[in-house]
C-alpha cells in the first residue's frame, strides 16, 4: 500500500451492516480461481473460505505459515497533519502520540458507548490506513466526514485498490521476508494482548502502538526474466495471529503467488475463522449486537485506552469498567458434535441468556463458538443452542475464560 495512492471517495446506497449477506456482494477475488477454492459465504462473500481441506489448512498455519485471502475487508486511507490528533479525538485510542510504521485497533463507539465500528490501524508517517469489516467503511467514512470540520485532514475510501492479506502461523515473518525480501524495521509479533498498568508517558503498549510495521527494501531475485510485482510500496503490519499485508489491488495474486513460492500454504478465510474463535478474539457483527460494549468482548485490551476522554461513548467506558460490572461477556463454548447458525440463542435452565456469534470447526477442538451470555450464568452451567437447523445443540463453556481485562481504573486523563 502506497500512502501517495488516490482514490475517489466511496458513494451510493446506505451500505449492509457487517454479517448482511449483502455485504461485499460485487466483490469476487482474482483467488477464487485458484484450485479447489469453495467461495465463502456472508460475511466473507468474495473470497475463498477454503481450498479443499479446511481442516489441514488450520494444521498448516499452526506448525508454518499459511496465507489468507481478506481481500473483501474495506480500507480507508487518511491523510493531512492533523490526522493523528483528529482520529484520537473522535475515536476510543490513544493516537495522537502514535509514532510513525506503528500500528493499533480502535472503536467508534455511540453516544451510550455501544460498539459501531472497529478499525485495525497503521500509520506510515504520511497516511493512516484504517482496514475494517467487509460493508462498514462506506459508514464508516461517512461519520469520518462528517467529523472533519476545520481541520486539516482528508479520508478517503480506497478499498477498490488497496486490499489486505494475512500471512498466519509461527513462520510467518520468515516467509513474508523470503518473499518481499528485507524489511526497514524489524518486525517482532506482538504475541497475547496488550496490558493497560502504565500510564501514557510511561512505556505504554497502546499509545506508542502495539502492532509494528515494515516496507520491504529489496526484492529477493528471481529467475532471470522473470516479472515480479513490485512490493516496494507494500505495508507489513505484525499482529498477534502472524502478518497483516496491505497490497495494491492490482498486486494481491502475484503477492500470494510469492508468499507460497517462500513456505506459505494457501488458506480459507475458514481457517483464519476457526482460529480467531479459538483465540477469542471477536469481530464486528459477526460476534457482537447492537447492544455490545467493548468491555464484554475484550476490546477494553486492545481498542480502548483507558487513561483518555471526551471521546463519543467514554462516560459509558468509565463508569462499566470502574464498576466492574458489565451485564454480558464473551464466551468460547463447545458444541456436541456440530457447527450452529449465527445468531442462534442460547439458553440456561429452560432461559435464553445469550446468542451464538461465530461458529468453526477447529481442528483440534472440534465445533466451537463465540457466544454473548449474561454475567451471572456460571462457567460449569449445562447450555443449550437452539439453532434453527440442528434444534437443541448442548454447549459448554471453555473453563479457561474470556478475554483480560485491565485491572486499573480509567479516567486518569482528561485528553
Amino acid at each position: 500500500m502506497t500512502a501517495d495512492s488516490t482514490a475517489t471517495p466511496t458513494t451510493g446506497s446506505r451500505p449492509a451492516p457487517p454479517g448482511d449477506p449483502t455485504a461485499g456482494q460485487g466483490y469476487r477475488s482474482p483467488l477464487l480461481a485458484a484450485a479447489g477454492a469453495v467461495p465463502a459465504t456472508a460475511p466473507d462473500l468474495g473470497v475463498a473460505d477454503h481450498y479443499g481441506d479446511p481442516l489441514r489448512e488450520q494444521r498448516d498455519a499452526g506448525r508454518g505459515a499459511a496465507v489468507v485471502d481478506r481481500s473483501h475487508r474495506g480500507v480507508i486511507r487518511v491523510t493531512g497533519p492533523d490526522r493523528l490528533s483528529w482520529l484520537h479525538s473522535i475515536t476510543s485510542q490513544h493516537l495522537d502520540a502514535l509514532p510513525a510504521m506503528r500500528g493499533s485497533e480502535a472503536l467508534v463507539l455511540s453516544p451510550h458507548g455501544h460498539v459501531e465500528h472497529h478499525m485495525v490501524i497503521a500509520d506510515d508517517g504520511t497516511a493512516t490506513w484504517l482496514d475494517v469489516e467487509p460493508g462498514t467503511s462506506p459508514a464508516l467514512l461517512a461519520y469520518l466526514e462528517s467529523m472533519r470540520f476545520l481541520l486539516r485532514v482528508e479520508p478517503v475510501d480506497v478499498g477498490a485498490d488497496h486490499a489486505v492479506v494475512s500471512v498466519i502461523g509461527p513462520d510467518a515473518v520468515q516467509v513474508v521476508t523470503g518473499a518481499l525480501g528485507s524489511l526497514d524495521h524489524p518486525l517482532a509479533l506482538f504475541r497475547g494482548r496488550p496490558t493497560q498498568d502504565t500510564t501514557v508517558g510511561d512505556d505504554d503498549p497502546l499509545a506508542r502502538g502495539p502492532y509494528p510495521l515494515a516496507r520491504p527494501t529489496a526484492v529477493p531475485a528471481g529467475t532471470p526474466g522473470e516479472e515480479r510485482p513490485d512490493s516496494a510500496g507494500t505495508l507489513v503490519r505484525g499482529m498477534p495471529y502472524g502478518v497483516d499485508l496491505l497490497v495494491a489491488h492490482a498486486e494481491l495474486a502475484g503477492t500470494v503467488e510469492r508468499l507460497r513460492s517462500a513456505g506459505a500454504t494457501l488458506a480459507g478465510v475458514g481457517a483464519f475463522e476457526a482460529l480467531r474463535v479459538a483465540a477469542r478474539r471477536p469481530r464486528l457483527g459477526s460476534d457482537t449486537d447492537h447492544r455490545t460494549i467493548p468491555h464484554e468482548v475484550g476490546w477494553l485490551s486492545t481498542a480502548v485506552h483507558l487513561d483518555k476522554g471526551c471521546y463519543r461513548g467514554q462516560e459509558t467506558v468509565a463508569r462499566v469498567h470502574n464498576l466492574g460490572r458489565p451485564p454480558r461477556r464473551m464466551v468460547l463454548l463447545h458444541l456436541d458434535g456440530t457447527t450452529v447458525t449465527r445468531g442462534a440463542p442460547v439458553s440456561a435452565g429452560g432461559r435464553t441468556v445469550g446468542f451464538v456469534g461465530t461458529s468453526a470447526v477447529h481442528a483440534e477442538l472440534g465445533p466451537v463458538a463465540l457466544a454473548i451470555i449474561k454475567r451471572t450464568v456460571a462457567d460449569d452451567a449445562p447450555l443449550v443452542v437452539l439453532d434453527p437447523e440442528e434444534g437443541e445443540v448442548a454447549a459448554s463453556i471453555d473453563p479457561a475464560g474470556g478475554p483480560a481485562q485491565p485491572t486499573r481504573p480509567a479516567g486518569r486523563l482528561a485528553r
